[in-house]
């Protein structure tokens, strides 16, 4: 598991435009949230993301831009983002790399049942590419103002 005080394993993934958006283009100048979420249009997943897009405003004044990831494919993130009005970026880890380098792939039980899955984990990282907060196994209701008080205190 990366912790606090970690640098921030470096990625470049495609957007729901199919366009890449890489960690390393926010060094210097931004901080970045990147969060990662199990599934499109899922309830806590829309919820968290519906979340991060009405504090968006609130990030980008602290200098800060938010990256959702999972391994949905770019078309399911496009019809995600025009059915709710996101607006936050949604990368595709389609291969599942970068979700491996974050420690957030994990067997996860449900219903009597064990799969893999992606632990709902957040990383709120500095300009300079250290991991500042390492959060696993959030709750997505409220999880949004959370990150932005932390943000806020960077």
């Amino acid at each position: 598991m990366l912790q606090p005080g970690d640098r921030a394993p470096d990625f470049a993934l495609p957007n729901a435009d199919m366009e890449p958006v890489s960690l390393a283009s926010l060094k210097g100048r931004r901080h970045g949230v990147i969060y990662f979420y199990p599934k499109d249009d899922t309830p806590g997943c829309t919820m968290e993301a519906l979340e991060f897009t009405d504090l968006q405003a609130e990030f980008e004044a602290a200098g800060t831009e938010i990256l959702g990831i999972s391994r949905d494919t770019c078309a399911s993130h496009g019809a995600f983002r025009d059915k709710y009005g996101l607006s936050i970026h949604l990368l595709s880890d389609s291969d599942g790399e970068v979700c491996e380098a974050y420690g957030v792939w994990r067997e996860k039980e449900a219903h009597g049942e064990k799969r893999l899955g992606i632990l709902r984990s957040t990383f709120v990282v500095d300009k300079s590419g250290v991991i500042r907060h390492a959060l696993y196994e959030v709750k997505p209701k409220g999880h949004a103002a959370q990150v932005l008080d932390l943000v806020r205190a960077l």
